[in-house]
C-alpha cells in the first residue's frame, strides 16, 4: 500500500494539470473558506464512478493482449498509415454516437496504443484526432455525450428530432475531419505483420472483462454506476489485485478536482454578472456564449449555466458541442484522450489541430443557424 501510495504521488508532482487544478482550488478556499463543507457535494460521483469501471475494464482488455490481437488485424489489413487513421477515426467516431465520447475512447485508445506499436506508428497525433473524433460524432445523438443528454432531456424532442437538428452539423465537420486525417497521415506503408511477434492471449482475463463490460453499462444506464463500479472493484481486487494497482487513479482526482474548481467558478457573482448581460435571447448571442464559456469551463457546464438563461436547445446544442473544439478544457473527453494517451506533451499537438479546428467548426455552426 505504501508503494503504491509513493508512486501516485511521485506521478502527480508531475502531472501539470494536477498542479493547476489544485493551485485554483487553493485559490477558491482561500477567497471562500466556508464553502469547503460544500466541495464533496460539487463532485458528480457517478461520473467518477463510471470512469472507474471503464477504466477497469479496459485495462483488462489491455493487459489481457486483446487489444494486441486486434490492433494486429488492423494492421494485416491496412497496408497504410492514412487507412489506419482513417479507419481508427472512422471507428472512434461512430462509436462514440451510441457509446457516449468517453467510454468511446477508453475503448479505441488502448487499441490505437497497440495498433502503433505494431505498425511502428506514432500513437500521440493519432490519438489527438480520435479525441476530435469523438467530439464530432458524439454531436449527433442525444446520447452522445452529457451536454446532449441534458439538452435532450430539458427540450422533451424525441430521439429523431434531436438527431436531425444535429445532422448537418455533424456531416460537415465529419467530411472535414476525415479530409484532414487523409491529408496529415501519409501513404507510408505500416510495418510487415509477418515482423511482428505474438503476445500470449489471457482468455480468462478477456472472457471477465467482456462479460463484464455490457453488465456495467446496463447498471450505468439505470443510474447504478456507484454500485457497478464497487462489485468491478471487487471482482477485480480478488481476481486481479495487480491490476488494479496499475490504473491511472491520478485522472479520477484530476476530474474531482476539476468538478470542484469549474462548479465553484460558475458559482461566482462575475460569472453570473456575465451570464446575464450577454443578451442570449438572440439566437447567435447564445450560439457563441456555448462556444465560448466551453473553452474556461467545459461544454457540460456551459450547458447548465446557459440554460438558465433560454430554452433554445437547438441553438445551445450547436454552441456547446463545437465549444468541444478549441482549448483542452472545452470538452472532458480531451482530457481523458490525452491522459490515456501517455504521453506528456500531447497536450501540445492536440492544440495543435484543435485550436483550427474550433474556428472552422464555429463556422460552419453559425452559417447553418443563420440558413435556418
Amino acid at each position: 500500500m505504501q508503494n503504491f501510495l509513493g508512486n501516485l504521488l511521485r506521478k502527480l508532482r508531475k502531472d501539470n494539470l494536477f498542479l493547476i487544478l489544485l493551485a485554483c482550488l487553493a485559490l477558491f478556499t482561500a477567497m471562500n473558506p466556508g464553502k469547503i463543507a460544500r466541495y464533496p457535494q460539487l463532485v458528480d460521483w457517478p461520473t467518477i464512478a463510471s470512469l472507474t469501471g471503464l477504466l477497469l475494464l479496459t485495462k483488462g482488455l489491455e493487459i489481457s493482449g486483446a487489444l494486441h490481437w486486434l490492433g494486429l488485424k488492423i494492421v494485416r489489413i491496412m497496408a497504410t498509415e492514412r487507412a489506419v487513421a482513417l479507419s481508427l477515426v472512422a471507428t472512434a467516431a461512430l462509436l462514440s454516437t451510441v457509446l457516449t465520447n468517453d467510454v468511446a475512447l477508453f475503448v479505441v485508445i488502448p487499441l490505437t496504443l497497440g495498433v502503433c506499436r505494431l505498425a511502428g506508428m506514432a500513437s500521440t497525433k493519432l490519438i489527438v484526432f480520435e479525441a476530435l473524433a469523438v467530439n464530432v460524432g458524439s454531436a449527433l445523438t442525444p446520447i452522445g455525450n452529457p451536454q446532449n443528454i441534458f439538452l435532450w432531456q430539458r427540450s422533451g424532442v424525441s430521439f429523431v428530432d434531436f438527431v436531425l437538428h444535429m445532422l448537418p452539423l455533424v456531416a460537415l465537420m465529419m467530411a472535414a475531419l476525415l479530409l484532414l486525417t487523409g491529408c496529415v497521415f501519409g501513404p507510408r506503408q505500416v510495418q510487415s505483420p509477418d515482423q511482428l511477434l505474438r503476445e500470449p492471449l489471457d482468455t480468462r482475463l478477456i472472457l471477465l472483462s467482456v462479460t463484464l463490460f455490457p453488465l456495467f453499462l446496463v447498471a450505468v444506464d439505470l443510474h447504478y454506476p456507484g454500485a457497478a463500479a464497487c462489485a468491478l472493484l471487487a471482482v477485480f481486487l480478488i481476481l486481479r489485485p495487480r491490476m488494479v494497482s496499475q490504473l491511472d487513479w491520478g485522472l479520477l482526482l484530476v476530474f474531482i478536482l476539476m468538478f470542484i474548481d469549474l462548479r465553484l467558478l460558475t458559482d461566482t457573482e462575475a460569472i453570473k454578472n456575465m451570464f446575464q448581460r450577454l443578451g442570449l435571447t438572440q439566437p447567435l448571442h447564445l450560439y457563441f456564449a456555448g462556444v465560448g464559456f466551453s473553452q474556461f469551463i467545459s461544454n457540460v457546464p456551459a450547458a447548465i449555466a446557459l440554460a438558465e438563461y433560454s430554452d433554445n436547445w437547438r441553438v445551445m446544442a450547436y454552441g456547446v458541442n463545437v465549444g468541444g473544439f478549441g482549448l483542452m478544457i472545452g470538452s472532458l473527453a480531451n482530457l481523458i484522450a490525452l491522459r490515456l494517451s501517455g504521453d506528456r506533451k500531447a497536450w501540445m499537438a492536440f492544440h495543435l489541430y484543435a485550436i483550427p479546428a474550433l474556428a472552422v467548426a464555429t463556422i460552419m455552426g453559425y452559417l447553418l443557424l443563420g440558413s435556418t
